[in-house]
């Protein structure tokens, strides 16, 4: 049975995902967690601030999950990456282009007006990068090049989240990973 701490962080983080942080209310998390309402103070006396803030780790911990999925067992950099931006582009298609980035959708919206949440995004950011650096040297990139093409591809699929769910097409994550793959062939190359 899943604990009512964890039913609200979940439901939070994927009305947060889906609608915003503003967009959010505290009577739509108890309807989707089914909980009490109390409890979203009892577990987070902090309130929706507190919430949101430890949503966001929660969502970024998944995310990661699915990112490394890509990567830790790959063969290849560049087919990993290749895989990773496809795979970005078919979940916004069944999705209905609802379903990308929960940590960019809030980190845009209250990054200058919540230090808690700005926080907590750029600690999300951070170790996606971090890992995706080490999956890169893993695989054989130059280590000094790892990092930088680590937040090279975070600001390409940012971006490409941006403008699919925009204009509701994929185009601009296939233009996204097709850039993304040619940075990682040449940081492949040694120097």
């Amino acid at each position: 049975m899943v604990k009512t701490r964890d039913r609200i962080l979940e439901a939070t983080a994927e009305l947060l995902r889906r609608k915003g942080y503003h967009g959010t209310g505290l009577k739509q998390i108890v309807k989707a967690s089914e909980a009490p309402f109390g409890s979203i103070y009892h577990h987070f006396p902090g309130g929706k601030e507190e919430l949101g803030a430890e949503a966001i780790r929660v969502a970024g911990r998944t995310y990661n999950a699915l990112i490394q999925a890509f990567f830790e067992n790959a063969s290849d950099a560049a087919e990993a990456t290749n895989a990773f931006f496809d795979g970005a582009g078919v979940v916004l298609e069944m999705t209905d282009y609802e379903d990308a980035c929960p940590i960019a959708t809030v980190a845009l919206e209250v990054a200058s007006v919540s230090e808690p949440m700005r926080a907590a995004s750029g600690e999300v950011f951070e170790s996606w990068i971090d890992d995706v650096t080490r999956d890169f040297e893993t695989l054989g990139m130059p280590p000094e090049r790892c990092r930088d093409v680590a937040i090279e591809l975070l600001m390409l699929i940012e971006g490409a989240f941006l403008l699919c769910r925009s204009w509701k097409s994929i185009e601009p994550m296939k233009i996204a990973g097709s850039r993304a793959v040619d940075t990682v062939r040449a940081a492949l190359i040694p120097s």
